[in-house]
């Protein structure tokens, strides 16, 4: 028998075909996107704009607390006195919309103006040596207890009943009520107090500068162990059950079913077909805990005394530092909202509903 020859259009015909599929995944990316980006533009403005009220919502007058405080530290410039009423009003100070114009550009220039608890720096360094290190803590930290809870969680959901999921579900249970403060107190006396095994306070030794320093490094990562144990124990055990109750409600689908009466191995089941679409809402839900997170570590950083955001955010309380806390405030803010906006993008990419969705 003869060959059946194909025309050369209807050969190329697959290949348009995954062009045209691949330029409309493009498109339809890059609308849901534009979205997101708009959505968190309007997100950070309102956090900027709620930023400025405050200090001029609070009883009394912030402004003249600031500049007496600043008096008995130092002398007072004009410009000075000209740069708190722009950032904390006061009653000698200019229009609310003059100011609000005037603050937005301080914003854009990084000017939050002086801190009072490090007098006379600028609270932009101030924020800028914290900001490093609760970054790499939280970061760090963060990711090995959402990847580890959702690891347990898939094996422990897997077979609900069993063994693990018995010992491993009633024991994240009592830790997840457990307070960060709390935690952190006990493995600060049981590490550190009692079997000296960590240090008590601090970032690294102070004898040591902060560089690429093998010794400084060493330190520093020495120092960060149980600030980043608290905040893996009592941040993972959330993740974990999250995880579990979805792995137990996803394996008993019928795809699920079908892929094992397939024949298919249950490690591949279990990554490929019950993990991978238990995990989408997991992924959505770190994105919302993230602001938790990120306010059980600042106390962790008091706790353990970490020279992170934490304990710059306790310095300015203690000393009614108004410039130091606000701009703190925003930091956290805008922190938090950008890392919403990487998972809110990686969600898009991880599950195509959102996708068919936007199109």
């Amino acid at each position: 028998m003869g060959g059946v020859t194909l025309s050369p259009a209807v050969s190329k015909a697959p290949a348009a075909v995954r062009r045209t599929s691949r330029s409309a995944v493009r498109r339809i990316w890059g609308s849901v996107l534009l979205k997101r980006i708009a959505f968190y533009l309007v997100a950070a403005w309102a956090a900027a704009t709620l930023n400025f009220l405050l200090p001029r919502l609070m009883p009394g007058d912030p402004a003249s607390a600031i500049l007496l405080k600043m008096s008995e530290l130092g002398p007072v410039t004009p410009d000075r006195v000209q740069l708190v009423h722009r950032l904390f009003g006061g009653a000698h100070s200019e229009p609310l919309w003059r100011q609000y114009f005037s603050y937005l550009g301080g914003l854009f220039h990084g000017d939050f103006g002086l801190s009072l608890a490090f007098y006379p720096t600028p609270v932009s360094t101030v924020v800028r040596s914290g900001f490093l290190w609760s970054v790499l803590l939280l970061g760090v930290s963060t990711v090995i207890a959402f990847v580890l809870g959702t690891v347990l969680g898939a094996l422990a959901g897997r077979r609900p009943g069993g063994w693990l999921d018995t010992v491993i579900s009633p024991l994240s249970i009592f830790v997840h009520s457990l307070p960060y403060f709390w935690a952190a107190l006990i493995l600060v006396y049981v590490f550190a107090f009692r079997l000296d095994w960590f240090p008590l306070s601090g970032g690294a030794r102070p004898d040591l500068a902060p560089g690429f320093d093998p010794r400084f490094i060493s330190s520093a990562v020495t120092h960060a162990l149980l600030p980043a144990a608290t905040i893996v124990l009592t941040s993972i055990s959330g993740w974990l059950i999250h995880m579990r109750n979805m792995m137990a409600s996803v394996v008993n689908e019928d795809y699920v079913l079908l892929a094992r009466a397939k024949g298919l191995s249950e490690t591949r089941v279990t990554t490929a077909y019950a993990a991978r679409n238990a995990v989408l809402p997991s992924v959505s839900s770190f994105a919302v805990s993230i602001g938790l997170v990120v306010g059980g570590s600042l106390l962790t950083e008091m706790v353990f005394n970490y020279p992170g955001l934490g304990s710059l955010l306790n310095q300015a309380i203690l000393n009614l530092d108004y410039p130091l806390m606000q701009a703190l405030f925003l930091v956290i803010s805008m922190t938090v909202l950008v890392a919403n906006f990487v998972m809110d993008c990686l969600y898009v990419l991880l599950d195509p509903r959102t996708r068919e969705a936007a199109s």
